[in-house]
């Protein structure tokens, strides 16, 4: 089973957030950062430092997988 630690998610939301800014006056984030964000903020209010990757929805997990594939490869 692979796991995704919580400085990972930080890491690709902020990645994903210098890719594509926040525009508007909402900010909104970008859809990777959004799908991103919920479970980080679950992981720091249960105090978790690593969750499955099973665990993530679709839009999640792809957006951490791609964030992973393009930091391979610098």
């Amino acid at each position: 089973m692979l796991f995704v630690t919580i400085q990972e998610l930080e890491a690709a939301i902020n990645y994903w957030r210098n890719q594509s800014p926040a525009l508007g006056d909402e900010l909104s984030l970008c859809a990777e950062a959004s799908a991103l964000a919920k479970p980080y903020a679950l992981m720091i209010v249960q105090g978790s430092q690593r969750i499955p990757l099973d665990v993530l929805d679709g839009a999640a997990r792809i957006a951490i997988q791609n964030f992973i594939k393009s930091t391979q490869n610098t």
